[in-house]
Protein backbone atom coordinates (compact mmCIF):
# COMPACT_ATOMS: atom_id res chain seq x y z
CA UNK A 1 0.00 0.00 0.00
CA UNK A 2 1.32 3.43 -0.88
CA UNK A 3 2.11 6.15 1.68
CA UNK A 4 -0.56 8.31 0.04
CA UNK A 5 -3.15 5.60 0.61
CA UNK A 6 -2.10 5.21 4.23
CA UNK A 7 -2.31 8.95 4.81
CA UNK A 8 -5.80 9.05 3.33
CA UNK A 9 -7.07 6.70 6.03
CA UNK A 10 -7.18 9.52 8.57
CA UNK A 11 -9.18 11.75 6.24
CA UNK A 12 -12.13 9.55 5.36
CA UNK A 13 -15.60 11.11 5.19
CA UNK A 14 -18.09 10.45 7.98
CA UNK A 15 -20.07 7.88 6.06
CA UNK A 16 -20.44 4.23 7.01
CA UNK A 17 -19.05 2.75 3.74
CA UNK A 18 -15.79 4.62 4.36
CA UNK A 19 -15.66 3.47 7.96
CA UNK A 20 -15.96 -0.12 6.77
CA UNK A 21 -13.46 0.42 3.96
CA UNK A 22 -10.96 1.73 6.46
CA UNK A 23 -11.00 -1.65 8.23
CA UNK A 24 -10.23 -3.46 4.97
CA UNK A 25 -7.46 -1.01 4.08
CA UNK A 26 -5.84 -1.49 7.48
CA UNK A 27 -6.14 -5.26 7.11
CA UNK A 28 -4.30 -5.23 3.78
CA UNK A 29 -1.67 -2.87 5.12
CA UNK A 30 -0.96 -5.31 7.94
CA UNK A 31 -0.95 -8.44 5.79
CA UNK A 32 0.92 -7.10 2.79
CA UNK A 33 -1.86 -8.12 0.38
CA UNK A 34 -2.27 -5.84 -2.60
CA UNK A 35 -5.69 -7.03 -3.77
CA UNK A 36 -8.90 -7.13 -1.70
CA UNK A 37 -11.60 -9.78 -2.03
CA UNK A 38 -15.11 -8.77 -1.02
CA UNK A 39 -17.72 -11.51 -0.83
CA UNK A 40 -21.48 -11.76 -0.61
CA UNK A 41 -23.30 -15.02 -0.05
CA UNK A 42 -26.58 -16.13 -1.53
CA UNK A 43 -28.71 -19.10 -0.52
CA UNK A 44 -30.79 -19.93 -3.59
CA UNK A 45 -33.33 -22.23 -1.94
CA UNK A 46 -36.00 -19.59 -2.52
CA UNK A 47 -36.47 -16.96 -5.20
CA UNK A 48 -33.96 -14.07 -5.25
CA UNK A 49 -34.94 -11.64 -2.53
CA UNK A 50 -34.68 -7.89 -2.25
CA UNK A 51 -32.47 -8.33 0.82
CA UNK A 52 -29.87 -9.99 -1.39
CA UNK A 53 -29.69 -6.84 -3.47
CA UNK A 54 -29.21 -4.86 -0.28
CA UNK A 55 -26.20 -6.94 0.69
CA UNK A 56 -24.59 -6.68 -2.75
CA UNK A 57 -25.27 -2.95 -2.98
CA UNK A 58 -23.88 -2.23 0.48
CA UNK A 59 -20.80 -4.35 -0.12
CA UNK A 60 -20.28 -2.54 -3.43
CA UNK A 61 -20.35 0.79 -1.65
CA UNK A 62 -17.73 -0.39 0.83
CA UNK A 63 -15.64 -1.68 -2.05
CA UNK A 64 -15.89 1.64 -3.91
CA UNK A 65 -14.91 3.48 -0.75
CA UNK A 66 -11.94 1.13 -0.39
CA UNK A 67 -10.85 2.04 -3.93
CA UNK A 68 -11.20 5.73 -3.12
CA UNK A 69 -9.07 5.35 0.01
CA UNK A 70 -6.31 3.08 -1.29
CA UNK A 71 -6.38 2.94 -5.08
CA UNK A 72 -5.78 -0.82 -4.77
CA UNK A 73 -7.52 -3.39 -6.99
CA UNK A 74 -10.35 -5.48 -5.59
CA UNK A 75 -13.02 -7.96 -6.60
CA UNK A 76 -16.56 -8.64 -5.44
CA UNK A 77 -17.47 -12.33 -5.44
CA UNK A 78 -21.20 -13.09 -5.39
CA UNK A 79 -21.21 -16.64 -4.10
CA UNK A 80 -24.25 -18.90 -4.47
CA UNK A 81 -24.58 -21.87 -2.10
CA UNK A 82 -26.35 -23.83 -4.82
CA UNK A 83 -24.92 -27.17 -3.76
CA UNK A 84 -27.02 -27.12 -0.59
CA UNK A 85 -29.62 -29.83 -0.23
CA UNK A 86 -33.24 -28.71 -0.59
CA UNK A 87 -34.70 -28.90 2.91
CA UNK A 88 -38.26 -27.88 2.11
CA UNK A 89 -40.25 -26.78 -0.90
CA UNK A 90 -40.63 -22.96 -0.99
CA UNK A 91 -44.15 -21.61 -0.74
CA UNK A 92 -43.87 -19.08 -3.57
CA UNK A 93 -43.03 -21.23 -6.60
CA UNK A 94 -45.17 -23.02 -9.21
CA UNK A 95 -45.39 -26.81 -9.53
CA UNK A 96 -44.42 -27.35 -5.91
CA UNK A 97 -45.33 -31.04 -5.97
CA UNK A 98 -42.69 -31.80 -8.58
CA UNK A 99 -39.91 -30.90 -6.12
CA UNK A 100 -41.05 -33.18 -3.30
CA UNK A 101 -39.22 -36.30 -4.66
CA UNK A 102 -35.97 -34.28 -4.79
CA UNK A 103 -35.84 -33.16 -1.17
CA UNK A 104 -32.31 -33.50 0.18
CA UNK A 105 -30.61 -33.26 -3.21
CA UNK A 106 -28.36 -30.34 -4.24
CA UNK A 107 -30.29 -27.46 -5.76
CA UNK A 108 -28.33 -27.82 -8.98
CA UNK A 109 -29.52 -31.44 -9.27
CA UNK A 110 -33.23 -30.58 -8.95
CA UNK A 111 -35.54 -29.84 -11.92
CA UNK A 112 -36.55 -26.24 -12.44
CA UNK A 113 -40.23 -25.84 -11.46
CA UNK A 114 -40.39 -22.82 -13.77
CA UNK A 115 -39.26 -24.93 -16.72
CA UNK A 116 -36.73 -22.41 -17.99
CA UNK A 117 -33.35 -23.75 -16.79
CA UNK A 118 -31.47 -26.98 -16.30
CA UNK A 119 -32.05 -26.94 -12.54
CA UNK A 120 -33.80 -25.07 -9.77
CA UNK A 121 -30.44 -23.73 -8.61
CA UNK A 122 -29.58 -22.54 -12.12
CA UNK A 123 -32.94 -20.80 -12.39
CA UNK A 124 -32.49 -18.91 -9.14
CA UNK A 125 -28.88 -18.08 -9.97
CA UNK A 126 -30.01 -16.65 -13.29
CA UNK A 127 -32.64 -14.56 -11.55
CA UNK A 128 -30.04 -13.20 -9.16
CA UNK A 129 -27.53 -12.42 -11.89
CA UNK A 130 -30.11 -10.75 -14.13
CA UNK A 131 -31.14 -8.47 -11.32
CA UNK A 132 -27.61 -7.57 -10.29
CA UNK A 133 -26.76 -6.92 -13.93
CA UNK A 134 -29.77 -4.62 -14.29
CA UNK A 135 -28.28 -2.41 -11.59
CA UNK A 136 -24.86 -2.39 -13.20
CA UNK A 137 -23.07 -4.05 -10.29
CA UNK A 138 -19.51 -5.10 -10.98
CA UNK A 139 -19.07 -8.60 -9.60
CA UNK A 140 -17.88 -12.10 -10.35
CA UNK A 141 -20.51 -14.79 -9.90
CA UNK A 142 -19.48 -18.00 -8.18
CA UNK A 143 -21.42 -21.26 -8.00
CA UNK A 144 -20.72 -23.55 -5.04
CA UNK A 145 -21.44 -26.59 -7.23
CA UNK A 146 -18.95 -25.45 -9.85
CA UNK A 147 -16.27 -24.59 -7.30
CA UNK A 148 -16.58 -27.95 -5.53
CA UNK A 149 -16.69 -29.99 -8.74
CA UNK A 150 -13.77 -28.11 -10.29
CA UNK A 151 -11.62 -28.93 -7.27
CA UNK A 152 -11.13 -25.32 -6.21
CA UNK A 153 -11.82 -26.28 -2.60
CA UNK A 154 -9.98 -29.62 -2.61
CA UNK A 155 -6.95 -28.50 -0.59
CA UNK A 156 -9.14 -26.64 1.90
CA UNK A 157 -11.34 -29.73 2.32
CA UNK A 158 -8.30 -31.85 3.05
CA UNK A 159 -7.31 -29.20 5.59
CA UNK A 160 -10.72 -29.69 7.23
CA UNK A 161 -9.87 -33.40 7.56
CA UNK A 162 -6.47 -32.56 9.05
CA UNK A 163 -8.16 -30.30 11.62
CA UNK A 164 -11.24 -32.46 12.03
CA UNK A 165 -11.09 -32.90 15.80
CA UNK A 166 -10.41 -29.20 16.59
CA UNK A 167 -13.19 -28.18 14.20
CA UNK A 168 -15.58 -30.58 15.90
CA UNK A 169 -14.50 -29.19 19.27
CA UNK A 170 -15.61 -25.73 18.12
CA UNK A 171 -18.95 -26.86 16.72
CA UNK A 172 -20.23 -29.58 19.05
CA UNK A 173 -20.76 -27.34 22.13
CA UNK A 174 -23.20 -25.26 20.06
CA UNK A 175 -25.41 -28.27 19.31
CA UNK A 176 -28.04 -30.10 21.31
CA UNK A 177 -27.29 -33.56 22.78
CA UNK A 178 -29.11 -35.50 20.04
CA UNK A 179 -27.54 -33.52 17.21
CA UNK A 180 -24.05 -34.04 18.60
CA UNK A 181 -24.31 -37.78 18.10
CA UNK A 182 -25.06 -37.46 14.39
CA UNK A 183 -23.19 -34.30 13.42
CA UNK A 184 -20.32 -34.06 10.98
CA UNK A 185 -19.10 -30.97 9.10
CA UNK A 186 -18.56 -33.28 6.11
CA UNK A 187 -21.65 -34.00 4.01
CA UNK A 188 -21.00 -36.77 1.49
CA UNK A 189 -23.18 -36.96 -1.59
CA UNK A 190 -24.81 -40.39 -1.68
CA UNK A 191 -23.38 -42.22 -4.71
CA UNK A 192 -26.73 -43.91 -5.48
CA UNK A 193 -29.45 -41.45 -4.46
CA UNK A 194 -27.60 -38.16 -4.93
CA UNK A 195 -28.85 -36.93 -1.55
CA UNK A 196 -26.66 -34.70 0.61
CA UNK A 197 -26.16 -37.02 3.58
CA UNK A 198 -26.37 -35.77 7.17
CA UNK A 199 -24.52 -38.62 8.89
CA UNK A 200 -21.60 -39.02 11.31
CA UNK A 201 -18.23 -40.07 9.94
CA UNK A 202 -16.96 -43.54 10.79
CA UNK A 203 -13.40 -42.79 9.71
CA UNK A 204 -11.37 -39.78 8.58
CA UNK A 205 -8.30 -40.23 6.36
CA UNK A 206 -6.57 -36.89 5.68
CA UNK A 207 -3.71 -38.55 3.78
CA UNK A 208 -6.12 -40.18 1.32
CA UNK A 209 -8.54 -37.27 1.40
CA UNK A 210 -11.48 -39.57 2.17
CA UNK A 211 -14.20 -40.14 4.72
CA UNK A 212 -16.02 -43.37 5.54
CA UNK A 213 -19.66 -43.30 6.57
CA UNK A 214 -22.73 -45.52 6.82
CA UNK A 215 -26.12 -45.12 5.16
CA UNK A 216 -28.58 -45.47 8.07
CA UNK A 217 -31.36 -46.66 5.73
CA UNK A 218 -29.41 -49.63 4.29
CA UNK A 219 -26.54 -50.00 6.78
CA UNK A 220 -24.20 -49.93 3.78
CA UNK A 221 -20.74 -48.43 4.30
CA UNK A 222 -19.17 -46.02 1.82
CA UNK A 223 -15.75 -44.43 1.50
CA UNK A 224 -16.00 -41.10 -0.29
CA UNK A 225 -13.37 -38.64 -1.45
CA UNK A 226 -13.84 -35.10 -0.19
CA UNK A 227 -12.50 -33.84 -3.52
CA UNK A 228 -14.18 -33.03 -6.82
CA UNK A 229 -17.66 -32.36 -5.50
CA UNK A 230 -18.26 -35.80 -3.96
CA UNK A 231 -18.73 -34.07 -0.58
CA UNK A 232 -19.67 -30.65 0.64
CA UNK A 233 -19.59 -29.02 4.07
CA UNK A 234 -22.24 -28.02 6.56
CA UNK A 235 -22.85 -24.37 5.86
CA UNK A 236 -21.12 -22.83 8.90
CA UNK A 237 -18.04 -24.94 8.26
CA UNK A 238 -18.48 -24.22 4.55
CA UNK A 239 -18.51 -20.49 5.20
CA UNK A 240 -15.29 -20.73 7.23
CA UNK A 241 -13.66 -22.98 4.64
CA UNK A 242 -14.51 -20.50 1.90
CA UNK A 243 -12.96 -17.62 3.84
CA UNK A 244 -9.86 -19.75 4.31
CA UNK A 245 -9.63 -21.10 0.75
CA UNK A 246 -10.33 -17.83 -1.05
CA UNK A 247 -8.70 -15.47 1.48
CA UNK A 248 -11.83 -13.33 1.74
CA UNK A 249 -11.12 -9.87 3.18
CA UNK A 250 -14.64 -8.57 3.80
CA UNK A 251 -18.16 -9.92 4.14
CA UNK A 252 -21.26 -8.50 5.77
CA UNK A 253 -24.27 -10.43 7.03
CA UNK A 254 -27.58 -10.00 8.80
CA UNK A 255 -28.21 -9.79 12.52
CA UNK A 256 -29.66 -13.31 12.52
CA UNK A 257 -26.21 -14.68 11.62
CA UNK A 258 -24.22 -13.11 14.45
CA UNK A 259 -23.61 -16.45 16.18
CA UNK A 260 -22.78 -18.11 12.85
CA UNK A 261 -20.19 -15.43 12.09
CA UNK A 262 -18.57 -16.03 15.46
CA UNK A 263 -18.52 -19.80 14.91
CA UNK A 264 -17.19 -19.58 11.36
CA UNK A 265 -14.55 -17.12 12.53
CA UNK A 266 -13.28 -19.63 15.08
CA UNK A 267 -13.25 -22.45 12.51
CA UNK A 268 -11.35 -20.29 10.01
CA UNK A 269 -8.70 -19.63 12.66
CA UNK A 270 -8.47 -23.37 13.44
CA UNK A 271 -7.71 -23.96 9.75
CA UNK A 272 -4.94 -21.39 9.95
CA UNK A 273 -6.72 -18.63 8.08
CA UNK A 274 -7.51 -15.02 8.90
CA UNK A 275 -11.27 -14.39 9.08
CA UNK A 276 -12.50 -11.44 7.02
CA UNK A 277 -13.56 -8.08 8.32
CA UNK A 278 -17.30 -8.22 8.89
CA UNK A 279 -20.28 -5.94 9.40
CA UNK A 280 -23.64 -6.92 10.84
CA UNK A 281 -26.68 -5.24 9.33
CA UNK A 282 -30.18 -5.24 10.75
CA UNK A 283 -32.95 -7.28 9.17
CA UNK A 284 -35.78 -5.99 7.03
CA UNK A 285 -39.28 -6.32 8.40
CA UNK A 286 -42.56 -6.55 6.55
CA UNK A 287 -45.58 -4.30 7.15
CA UNK A 288 -46.50 -6.29 10.25
CA UNK A 289 -43.01 -6.14 11.73
CA UNK A 290 -42.17 -9.75 10.84
CA UNK A 291 -38.79 -10.77 9.44
CA UNK A 292 -38.81 -10.96 5.66
CA UNK A 293 -38.27 -14.51 4.41
CA UNK A 294 -37.26 -15.76 0.96
CA UNK A 295 -39.36 -18.89 1.34
CA UNK A 296 -42.46 -17.08 2.61
CA UNK A 297 -42.18 -14.33 0.02
CA UNK A 298 -43.45 -11.67 2.44
CA UNK A 299 -42.37 -8.08 2.13
CA UNK A 300 -41.56 -6.40 -1.16
CA UNK A 301 -40.02 -8.13 -4.12
CA UNK A 302 -37.47 -6.49 -6.37
CA UNK A 303 -39.92 -6.47 -9.27
CA UNK A 304 -42.59 -4.79 -7.17
CA UNK A 305 -40.32 -1.98 -6.05
CA UNK A 306 -39.14 -1.31 -9.60
CA UNK A 307 -42.72 -1.15 -10.84
CA UNK A 308 -43.46 1.76 -8.54
CA UNK A 309 -40.16 3.61 -8.29
CA UNK A 310 -36.78 4.01 -10.03
CA UNK A 311 -33.97 1.66 -9.06
CA UNK A 312 -31.95 4.49 -7.51
CA UNK A 313 -34.64 4.89 -4.85
CA UNK A 314 -34.19 1.27 -3.79
CA UNK A 315 -30.48 1.91 -3.43
CA UNK A 316 -31.25 5.00 -1.35
CA UNK A 317 -33.45 2.91 0.96
CA UNK A 318 -30.70 0.31 1.34
CA UNK A 319 -28.04 2.93 2.09
CA UNK A 320 -29.85 4.50 5.01
CA UNK A 321 -28.76 3.26 8.45
CA UNK A 322 -27.93 -0.37 7.60
CA UNK A 323 -27.55 -1.24 11.27
CA UNK A 324 -31.09 -0.19 12.08
CA UNK A 325 -34.13 -2.43 11.42
CA UNK A 326 -36.45 -0.95 8.78
CA UNK A 327 -39.85 -1.96 7.52
CA UNK A 328 -39.80 -2.78 3.84
CA UNK A 329 -43.27 -2.39 2.36
CA UNK A 330 -45.05 -0.25 -0.20
CA UNK A 331 -45.54 2.83 1.98
CA UNK A 332 -41.78 3.45 2.24
CA UNK A 333 -41.35 3.89 -1.51
CA UNK A 334 -42.38 7.55 -1.98
CA UNK A 335 -40.12 8.77 0.81
CA UNK A 336 -37.15 6.80 -0.58
CA UNK A 337 -37.73 8.33 -4.02
CA UNK A 338 -37.76 11.88 -2.70
CA UNK A 339 -34.74 11.26 -0.49
CA UNK A 340 -32.82 10.20 -3.59
CA UNK A 341 -33.99 13.24 -5.56
CA UNK A 342 -33.04 15.60 -2.71
CA UNK A 343 -29.61 14.03 -2.30
CA UNK A 344 -29.03 14.15 -6.05
CA UNK A 345 -29.74 17.89 -6.01
CA UNK A 346 -27.28 18.34 -3.13
CA UNK A 347 -24.59 16.36 -4.96
CA UNK A 348 -24.97 18.59 -8.01
CA UNK A 349 -24.14 21.64 -5.94
CA UNK A 350 -21.38 20.03 -3.86
CA UNK A 351 -19.50 16.78 -4.43
CA UNK A 352 -19.65 15.16 -1.02
CA UNK A 353 -18.57 11.52 -0.43
CA UNK A 354 -20.83 11.51 2.64
CA UNK A 355 -23.83 11.96 0.34
CA UNK A 356 -25.64 8.63 -0.29
CA UNK A 357 -25.97 9.44 -4.00
CA UNK A 358 -22.19 9.67 -4.24
CA UNK A 359 -22.08 5.99 -3.28
CA UNK A 360 -25.13 4.97 -5.30
CA UNK A 361 -23.42 6.28 -8.44
CA UNK A 362 -19.90 5.12 -7.51
CA UNK A 363 -18.57 8.61 -6.96
CA UNK A 364 -19.69 9.85 -10.37
CA UNK A 365 -22.33 12.52 -10.86
CA UNK A 366 -25.06 10.90 -12.99
CA UNK A 367 -25.64 12.33 -16.44
CA UNK A 368 -29.36 12.81 -15.91
CA UNK A 369 -30.69 15.91 -14.19
CA UNK A 370 -32.66 15.78 -10.98
CA UNK A 371 -36.39 16.36 -10.79
CA UNK A 372 -37.93 19.82 -10.29
CA UNK A 373 -41.03 18.08 -8.89
CA UNK A 374 -41.02 15.64 -6.00
CA UNK A 375 -42.53 12.19 -6.25
CA UNK A 376 -44.92 13.02 -3.40
CA UNK A 377 -46.11 16.06 -5.38
CA UNK A 378 -46.69 13.95 -8.47
CA UNK A 379 -48.68 11.46 -6.41
CA UNK A 380 -50.90 14.25 -5.09
CA UNK A 381 -51.36 15.62 -8.59
CA UNK A 382 -52.26 12.16 -9.88
CA UNK A 383 -54.74 11.83 -7.02
CA UNK A 384 -56.52 15.10 -7.75
CA UNK A 385 -56.70 14.69 -11.52
CA UNK A 386 -57.32 10.91 -11.38
CA UNK A 387 -54.42 10.33 -13.75
CA UNK A 388 -54.80 7.24 -15.92
CA UNK A 389 -51.67 7.98 -17.93
CA UNK A 390 -48.53 10.10 -17.51
CA UNK A 391 -49.76 12.36 -20.34
CA UNK A 392 -52.38 13.79 -17.99
CA UNK A 393 -49.63 14.76 -15.55
CA UNK A 394 -47.45 16.30 -18.24
CA UNK A 395 -50.12 18.89 -19.05
CA UNK A 396 -49.64 20.31 -15.55
CA UNK A 397 -45.89 19.68 -15.45
CA UNK A 398 -45.24 21.78 -18.56
CA UNK A 399 -47.15 24.70 -17.08
CA UNK A 400 -45.09 24.44 -13.89
CA UNK A 401 -41.78 23.83 -15.71
CA UNK A 402 -41.99 25.57 -19.11
CA UNK A 403 -40.38 23.55 -21.87
CA UNK A 404 -40.23 20.36 -19.83
CA UNK A 405 -40.52 17.09 -21.71
CA UNK A 406 -39.57 13.45 -21.16
CA UNK A 407 -36.49 14.12 -23.27
CA UNK A 408 -35.28 17.16 -21.32
CA UNK A 409 -36.31 15.76 -17.92
CA UNK A 410 -35.63 11.98 -18.07
CA UNK A 411 -35.74 11.42 -14.31
CA UNK A 412 -38.97 13.39 -13.99
CA UNK A 413 -40.40 11.30 -16.85
CA UNK A 414 -39.57 8.10 -14.98
CA UNK A 415 -41.14 9.49 -11.82
CA UNK A 416 -44.31 10.42 -13.69
CA UNK A 417 -44.60 6.90 -15.08
CA UNK A 418 -44.10 5.37 -11.65
CA UNK A 419 -46.46 7.86 -10.02
CA UNK A 420 -49.35 6.73 -12.19
CA UNK A 421 -48.71 3.09 -11.28
CA UNK A 422 -48.36 3.85 -7.59
CA UNK A 423 -51.46 6.06 -7.56
CA UNK A 424 -53.57 3.43 -9.31
CA UNK A 425 -52.54 0.58 -7.02
CA UNK A 426 -52.09 2.26 -3.63
CA UNK A 427 -53.42 5.82 -3.46
CA UNK A 428 -56.74 5.38 -5.28
CA UNK A 429 -57.95 2.39 -3.21
CA UNK A 430 -57.18 4.28 0.01
CA UNK A 431 -58.65 7.67 -0.91
CA UNK A 432 -61.19 8.75 1.66
CA UNK A 433 -62.53 12.30 1.71
CA UNK A 434 -63.98 13.66 4.90
CA UNK A 435 -66.42 16.52 5.10
CA UNK A 436 -65.14 19.79 6.58
CA UNK A 437 -66.38 21.06 9.91
CA UNK A 438 -68.08 24.43 10.10
CA UNK A 439 -64.79 26.03 11.18
CA UNK A 440 -62.86 24.26 8.42
CA UNK A 441 -65.41 25.40 5.81
CA UNK A 442 -64.80 29.00 6.82
CA UNK A 443 -61.04 28.49 6.57
CA UNK A 444 -61.35 26.85 3.15
CA UNK A 445 -63.49 29.72 1.83
CA UNK A 446 -60.93 32.16 3.21
CA UNK A 447 -58.19 30.21 1.42
CA UNK A 448 -60.08 30.31 -1.89
CA UNK A 449 -60.58 34.05 -1.58
CA UNK A 450 -56.94 34.59 -0.57
CA UNK A 451 -55.61 32.54 -3.49
CA UNK A 452 -57.80 34.49 -5.91
CA UNK A 453 -56.28 37.77 -4.72
CA UNK A 454 -52.61 36.74 -4.83
CA UNK A 455 -50.39 39.00 -6.94
CA UNK A 456 -48.35 36.01 -8.18
CA UNK A 457 -48.56 32.22 -7.95
CA UNK A 458 -45.06 31.13 -6.97
CA UNK A 459 -44.91 28.15 -4.64
CA UNK A 460 -43.36 30.24 -1.83
CA UNK A 461 -45.97 32.99 -2.11
CA UNK A 462 -48.76 30.45 -2.04
CA UNK A 463 -47.25 28.59 0.91
CA UNK A 464 -46.99 31.80 2.92
CA UNK A 465 -50.58 32.65 2.11
CA UNK A 466 -51.77 29.23 3.24
CA UNK A 467 -49.88 29.72 6.52
CA UNK A 468 -51.56 33.08 7.10
CA UNK A 469 -55.02 31.67 6.43
CA UNK A 470 -54.40 28.89 8.94
CA UNK A 471 -53.33 31.42 11.58
CA UNK A 472 -56.56 33.37 11.13
CA UNK A 473 -58.68 30.40 12.18
CA UNK A 474 -58.85 28.52 15.51
CA UNK A 475 -56.82 25.44 14.58
CA UNK A 476 -54.81 23.94 17.46
CA UNK A 477 -51.71 24.35 15.32
CA UNK A 478 -50.75 24.76 11.68
CA UNK A 479 -50.05 21.04 11.32
CA UNK A 480 -53.74 20.40 11.99
CA UNK A 481 -54.64 22.94 9.30
CA UNK A 482 -52.47 21.28 6.68
CA UNK A 483 -53.72 17.83 7.67
CA UNK A 484 -57.27 19.10 7.12
CA UNK A 485 -56.33 20.30 3.62
CA UNK A 486 -54.95 16.89 2.67
CA UNK A 487 -57.87 14.96 4.15
CA UNK A 488 -60.63 17.19 2.81
CA UNK A 489 -59.27 18.18 -0.60
CA UNK A 490 -57.02 15.25 -1.51
CA UNK A 491 -58.57 12.35 0.39
CA UNK A 492 -55.21 11.52 1.98
CA UNK A 493 -53.72 11.70 5.44
CA UNK A 494 -50.63 13.65 4.40
CA UNK A 495 -48.94 15.27 1.45
CA UNK A 496 -46.10 17.52 0.24
CA UNK A 497 -45.79 21.29 0.74
CA UNK A 498 -49.23 22.57 -0.12
CA UNK A 499 -47.93 25.71 -1.78
CA UNK A 500 -45.88 23.66 -4.20
CA UNK A 501 -48.86 21.49 -5.00
CA UNK A 502 -51.06 24.52 -5.74
CA UNK A 503 -48.35 26.00 -7.99
CA UNK A 504 -48.18 22.71 -9.89
CA UNK A 505 -51.93 22.07 -10.07
CA UNK A 506 -52.80 25.71 -10.74
CA UNK A 507 -54.36 28.43 -8.61
CA UNK A 508 -57.67 28.57 -10.57
CA UNK A 509 -57.89 24.76 -10.45
CA UNK A 510 -57.25 24.74 -6.69
CA UNK A 511 -59.93 27.38 -6.11
CA UNK A 512 -62.36 25.28 -8.17
CA UNK A 513 -61.39 22.21 -6.11
CA UNK A 514 -62.12 24.09 -2.88
CA UNK A 515 -65.47 25.40 -4.17
CA UNK A 516 -66.57 21.93 -5.29
CA UNK A 517 -65.66 20.62 -1.84
CA UNK A 518 -67.65 23.38 -0.13
CA UNK A 519 -70.62 22.57 -2.34
CA UNK A 520 -70.88 19.25 -0.54
CA UNK A 521 -73.20 19.11 2.44
CA UNK A 522 -71.65 20.59 5.58
CA UNK A 523 -71.05 18.40 8.59
CA UNK A 524 -74.14 18.45 10.87
CA UNK A 525 -73.67 20.71 13.87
Amino acid sequence: MSDTARNTLTEIPKAWPFEEAKKVAARLAASGKTHALFETGYGPSGLPHIGTFGEVARTTWVRNAFTQITGLPSKLLAFSDDMDGLRKVPDNIPNKDMLVPYLGKPLTQIPDPFGSHDSFGAHNNARLRAFLDSFGFEYEFASSSEYYKAGRFDSALVRILECYDPVMAVILPTLGPDRRTTYSPILPIHPHTGIVMQVPMDHIDPAAGTVTWTDPATNESFTTSVKGGACKLQWKADWAMRWYALQVDYEMSGKDLIDSVKLSTRICKVLGGQPPETMTYELFLDQDGQKISKSKGNGLSVEQWLKYAPNESLAQFMYNQPQRAKRLFFDVIPRAVDEYVANLDKLRTQSDPANPVWHIHAGQLPAHAGSPISFAMLLNLASVVNADTPDILWGFIRRYVPGASPETQPLLARLADHAVCYYRDFVLPEKHYREPTVMERAALQDLADTLGALPDSTAETIQNAVFEVGKRHPFPDLRTWFAALYQILLGQQEGPRFGGFVALYGVPETIALIQSTLARQAEPA
